[in-house]
Parts: structure tokens; sequence; C-alpha cells
């Protein structure tokens, strides 16, 4: 008996599963959501003036040195150690560092968790994070701060991504999707509770201690997971994989008939490498699509996520309206790709470039709007309206892309996309910046870059209820039977438009 057949014996979701589900879709990722928008709040800048160093009697040399003083009733990074005027940049750095360490983890803890285990590395991963958090929120300087937070997105990135694969290999195939809609929706709800967190919490220290209470809940919760079945099964370790199936099945409360497990054949397929997909035209501008779309959606996701403190008005509101507003685009996203008029890469163009010309409006939109009909057309609710566009073409382009890939280099093509996307989210802290240079050059930015990214996915193939190719040969076939289908629906336009002008013209020759 395969692993497959065996997770159907002992329930594919059943009691343990949904358990699973629970703490590493749901509870880790509201963990997981906090330390990646940690900065939105601990980066805020209270208001401030500056106060000059009086000079000694008598010096006629104008007063230049002074220090900031912060009147607001909260502290930040940006109090702790002024970083404001010409060091503002420091804090928009402290997120792209963390965003390098993510890109730095899920290459790293990727092959770690393929050597060592799902669950082993899963579990030390969160242990340092949590280790690396507190000293992160004790750092006594910038530059040790900035060091932790670089490590803290090296585990958090890491280890979220192993829990990710760990939750799926424990999980049957057909309830795939629905853990990763619970992911997405969790990931947008930690995004609200972290604001809520920081209303009533406004001490920069203690609020970074605090979001690892929910942290710690989750590692001690996770020492009793067990190691995925698929990965033992992968290993050759049959018995191990038994023993997990088995500890499945007891918790599941299923009745258990004696099985073994039988070995892997071996896989006599060639290996693939980055040169297969350079290799084939048809997946080398697929890629090169696919990997601005990525880079764009994350721009435009942690652009606008972490600059709801330059829209004006409560950064907390703003911070947590920012989170709900994913919530609707997951179902209405899920929706239309399985719809036969949108599908994939019409769903993908549109909300992509609703996304960027809600950014572009928002620069016609003046700061003022008084109390008309329009009044609530303000930069927040556009933003907002961006940020849900870009949540469903965030969660589209994961779906999407697997089905452009031929099973032979879909792990390979998807992470080559995941990780081009890390570099979007590396510049994100610093687009909101140029608000310094023009007020509006930051949404020109996410704008140019929704609207161009979603014209260019009109040259991507649909994928709705096609074959999914296996090997690169397949591709090949797949791709011809795509063109000629689209050609006999363009003839069969052009006919059909034709006949209709025909009708039309005889019936004006009988009016006449």
């Amino acid at each position: 008996m395969e692993v497959e057949d065996a997770l159907k014996l002992v329930g594919e979701m059943g009691r343990y599963q949904v358990f699973l589900c629970f703490l590493l879709a749901v509870m880790l990722q509201l963990y997981v959501a906090m330390e990646v928008v940690l900065i939105a709040i601990l980066g805020v800048t209270p208001p401030y003036h500056w106060v000059y160093d009086d000079l000694s009697p008598g010096h006629n040399s104008t007063r230049t040195r002074g220090h900031p003083q912060f009147e607001g009733n909260f502290t930040s990074i940006s109090s702790e150690w002024s970083l404001v005027d010409a060091q503002a940049y420091k804090v928009r750095a402290a997120s792209s560092v963390y965003f390098g360490g993510v890109l730095v983890g899920v290459v790293l803890f990727g092959h770690l968790s393929d050597r060592f285990g799902r669950k082993r590395m899963y579990v030390t991963g969160l242990a340092l994070d949590l280790v690396f958090s507190l000293l992160n929120a004790l750092s006594p300087s910038f530059p040790v701060f900035l060091v932790t937070r670089f490590l803290v997105g090296v585990l958090n990135g890491g280890m979220s991504l192993v829990a990710f694969v760990l939750l799926n290999e424990c999980i049957g195939a057909t309830y795939w999707a629905l853990a990763g809609s619970i992911t997405s929706l969790c990931f947008a709800l930690g995004i609200a509770q972290f604001a809520l967190l920081g209303y009533f919490v406004r001490r920069w220290r203690l609020l970074a201690l605090l979001v690892n209470v929910q942290g710690l809940a989750i590692l001690l919760l996770s020492l009793w997971t067990p190691e995925s079945p698929r990965w033992l099964y992968a290993q050759g370790r049959l018995s191990e994989a038994q023993d997990a199936l088995l500890f499945l099945g007891r918790w599941n409360r299923r009745p258990l008939k004696p099985f073994s497990l039988t070995p892997q054949q071996k896989d006599s397929s060639p290996r693939t490498n980055i040169l297969s997909i350079c290799g084939s035209s048809v997946l080398r501008r697929r890629t090169l699509l696919m990997m601005w779309a990525w880079f764009v959606c994350s721009l435009v996701y942690y652009g606008l996520t972490l600059s709801t403190g330059d829209l004006g008005g409560n950064v907390y509101l703003n911070l947590a309206l920012s989170g709900l507003a994913e919530l609707p685009a997951y179902p209405i996203c899920m929706y239309l790709i399985n719809h036969r008029s949108f599908g994939r890469r019409r769903s993908l163009c549109g909300f992509l470039s609703f996304a960027g010309a809600a950014c572009l409006i928002i620069m016609a939109i003046p700061e003022q709007r008084g109390t008309g009909p329009l009044r609530w057309l303000n930069s927040r609710s556009l933003s907002l309206v961006g940020k849900l566009c870009i949540s469903a073409a965030f969660n589209i382009v994961y779906i999407y892309t697997s089905e452009l890939y031929p099973t032979t280099v879909r792990s390979l093509g998807m992470g080559v996309c995941s990780m081009f996307s890390r570099f979007g989210g590396i510049i994100a802290p610093f687009i909101p910046g140029l608000r310094s240079v023009h007020a509006s050059l930051p949404f020109v930015v996410f704008g140019c870059s929704g609207v161009t990214s979603g014209i260019l996915c009109l040259l991507l193939p649909e994928t709705l209820n096609c074959p999914l190719p296996e090997t690169l040969s397949d591709l090949q076939v797949t791709t011809y039977r795509l063109l000629e289908e689209e050609s006999s629906l363009l003839e069969e336009d052009t006919q059909q438009g034709a006949s209709e002008r025909l009708a039309e013209i005889s019936s004006e020759e009988e009016e006449l």
C-alpha cells in the first residue's frame, strides 16, 4: 500500500488534521503576520519638534546642533534612536532587512527540511525565532535591532514555509486548496490582530515582547505533532511512516485494519534544473511574465500594508482595515478563477489592473473633499480597494503558476517565481519614502506596476479545465492545442460577425 492510500484509510481530514489546521494554518499565521508587519507600528514616528542646544554667551555662531523632542503618547524605534529626517531611511531599512532574511530562510529551510525532516526544522525554526524575537525587543542599539531583525526574517520565513508543507503532507490532497485559503485568511486577520494589540500597548518594546506570547503557545503545542508521513515514506523509512499514520488514525478514531507500506519505486526520470526552463522558449516566456507578476504582487501588497501610517488619520485603524480588506478577496477570486467567462488569466489581469488603477486614481484625489456625495472617495478607501485587489491577485498567482509548468519542473518554476517576489518585499518599504520627492510618487510606482503586469498577463495561456502537462514534450502538445482552440474560436467569432453583418445589410435593403 502506498502512503496516499494509507492516508485515506486513517482519514484525510479527521479530528487531528482539523487540530493541525487550527495550529499551523490559523494560530501560526496570526503570529507570522504580526512579525511581518511589526515595523508598520514600531516604525511610526510620533509628533516631534527640534530642540537646539544653546551655545556659550558671546559666541557668534549659529545654533546647528540639537535633538528631536517627541510629543506622542506612544514610543517607537524612531523615538528611541531619533530616526527622523536624514535618519528616517533606517526605519525602512529595517523592513527590507527582514524581507532579505525571509529570502534566505525560504531557500535554506526548504533544503534542510528535505534532508532532516519537516517537523524537526519547523520546531527548531520556531524556537529560534522566539529567541531572536526576544533579543529584537531588547535591542540596546539600532545595529543590534537590525541584525536580530534579519535573523527573525530568516527563521520566520523558513519556519512558516516548512509548517505549510508539513500541514499539506498530513492531510489529503483534496484539502490542500482549503488549507491554503485558510492560511491566507488568517494572515489577513493577523494584521488586524496586531493593529488591535498595538492600540492598547503603546510602548514598542512591550508590544514586541507580547507578540511572542502567542508564538510560545504554538511552540508548546507543536511538540506533539507527528513527522510528515509523506516525507518519511519518500525517505524509505517505512516503519516510521506507518507509525505516523497509525498515530493519525488513533486520534481520528478510525477502525484501523492491518496494513503495510510498499517501498517507493525509484524515479528514473532525468534531473531538471534551471536550464530546463531557459532552454524552452515557451517556459522562458512564461517564467519571465510570472516573475514580473510575482514581483508586482509582493511590491504592491507590502507597499500598501507598510504605508498605512502615511494615509493620515489613526494608524491603528488604517492597519486593521488593511488586513480586514483582504477577507472578501479570497472567496471572490476563487469564484472567478473557476468561472468559464473569467478563468485564471482574465481574473489575474483584472485584479492586477484594478489594483494599479486604484493607486493611480489616488493621485487625482485632493486631501480634503468636504461633505459632498463622493466624500468617501479618499486615499484611504482607494488604498483599501487596491489592497483587496492585490490580495486576490496574490492568491491567484500561486494557483496559476503551478498550472503553467509541467510536473517535471513545477517545483523549480514555483521556486524561481517565489524567490523573485521576495525582491519585491525588499524594495517595498522604500517606496513610501518617495513621498519626500513628490507626494504622489509612491502610488505612481504601485499603479504603473500593477497595470503593466495585468496587461502582460494577457500573453499567458488560459489553464482552466485544461489537462496539466507532465513533461516538457507534453507542454509543446498542450501549447499547440491551446493555439488551435484560440484560432478556432477566433474563426467562429469572425464567421458569426460576418453573418450578423450580412443580416443587417439584408434588413437595410428590405427597408429601402
